[in-house]
């Protein structure tokens, strides 16, 4: 979002400074070197609806390293994988009754055709999804993605919020029984670099490993930030930190508006990605309802965007404040390789090149209903100071389009 912002910026005229905490640009987008492999810490794939995105990867000259793929999802449940996705799995989906899986596919096929989600807004997610499949559907295929996800927040959620997630992925499909996902030659990796290259041209600056530790502002206007010690003077600041740390840095705010700050909850995660010699299965996504398993689901990355190895993505969502989170990266690492030894019995520990786990603290915001109605304005009560996250597109989950849109839609109201 922060990305977008500067990029917005430069368009207008206007170059941005840019204070990076980390040693990269991007965030959750951002790459590492995987033992020779340059690639996301974090799962990212990319649908049909992405405008934003796409928009973008016009404008920069990278459209034609864009690709669709037809993907497959299965489902990990009761000790077996079933194929999972569309009308002919769900009718052969084992374990479900005929009417709970009716009335799965009638909430499916709805929620993929609403647009309007204000009327979703105030209503608790999963009263919605068991007024509409029933308790046996809720049981069997959406109980362990919230539980496992959300923990005590599983029951405070907003339906508005769940209904986006059904919608967009139904509206990946170009029919009924086939999906298509898109992947960026390079990853993500593509279009930050251009992003960067596109603002630095232009008058923009990037300062990596250069955290701001406090926005400076007096009698209600902006005066600039404090980074590794010094002030840096500046008329106008955004920040796109995750809004728990905006406490941190904007003190001197009224005190409602800190409350509503403090106020916000995030789902932190530890996500292990995995190199093998074999595929896992033939699914780029995998749901989990496994009582030994303490996870949603997992991504089979390379089943969307073709590498030398298998790729897998396998996320642990938790509260940043749960026991798990404290765990050494080992315990997750071991349970990750005996998952996938589970699901797929023909594979080995040697099939398993290497494993590697990453954090993010404040990964998944807990939209509640009414969300946007809890949160403080984007422009806060300083002139000249903007402050947002993946929370302000609610109903719409994190993801890169929203937040180039977003970013963007910022940027312009500050040079307004």
């Amino acid at each position: 979002m922060g990305l977008a912002a500067a990029y917005q910026l430069v368009q207008e005229g206007y170059p941005p400074v840019i204070f990076e905490a980390d040693d990269r640009i991007g965030g959750m987008t951002a790459a590492f070197d995987f033992n020779g492999l340059t690639i996301e810490r974090y799962y990212h794939f990319h649908c049909i609806s992405d405008h934003a995105f796409l928009q973008t990867l016009d404008e920069l000259g990278l459209a034609d390293k864009m690709h669709w793929v037809e993907t497959k999802m299965g489902y990990w449940t009761q000790g077996k994988l079933q194929p999972w996705g569309n009308p002919l799995a769900l009718l052969k989906f084992q374990g479900l009754s005929l009417p709970a899986k009716i009335r799965y596919g009638l909430h499916a096929f709805a929620s993929t055709k609403r647009n309007d989600w204000r009327a979703l807004d105030g209503i608790n997610a999963t009263r919605w999804i068991k007024r509409w499949v029933g308790q046996e559907a809720y049981d069997v295929l959406w109980r362990t993605l919230f539980d496992y996800k959300f923990y005590e927040e599983a029951d405070h959620l907003s339906a508005a919020w769940i209904w986006s997630r059904i919608r967009r992925i139904g509206r990946s499909r170009y029919n009924l029984f086939r999906e298509k996902l898109g992947y960026l030659e390079g990853g993500s990796e593509t279009l930050l670099q251009a992003m960067r290259s596109f603002i630095e041209t232009r008058g923009g600056e990037f300062r990596l490993k250069c955290p701001v530790s406090r926005v400076v502002f007096e009698n209600r206007q902006t005066r600039g930030v404090e980074a590794q010690g010094k002030f840096h003077p500046f008329h106008k600041v955004i920040s796109t930190v995750p809004l728990p740390y905006i406490p941190r840095l904007m003190p001197g705010l009224p005190e409602d508006i800190l409350c509503k700050f403090k106020a916000v909850k995030n789902i932190a995660v530890v996500c292990v990605i995995a190199k093998l010699k074999r595929a896992v299965s033939g699914n780029f996504w995998v749901n989990v309802n496994d009582p030994h398993m303490d996870i949603p689901g997992l991504v089979e990355y390379t089943h969307l965007r073709p590498l030398d190895h298998h790729i897998v993505y396998v996320p642990f969502y938790m509260p940043g404040a749960h026991p798990k989170f404290q765990e050494p990266d080992q315990v997750f690492l071991d349970k990750v390789q005996r998952y996938l030894l589970t699901i797929n019995p023909a594979l080995n520990a040697d099939d398993l090149i290497e494993l590697r786990a990453s954090r993010y603290r404040s990964a998944q915001p807990v939209c509640p209903p009414h969300y946007l109605d809890t949160l403080p304005p984007v422009e806060l009560p300083v002139k000249g100071l903007w402050a947002a996250d993946t929370s302000y597109y609610y109903p719409e989950d994190r993801g890169i389009s929203e937040s180039i849109e977003f970013g963007k839609k910022i940027a312009t109201q500050a040079i307004a």
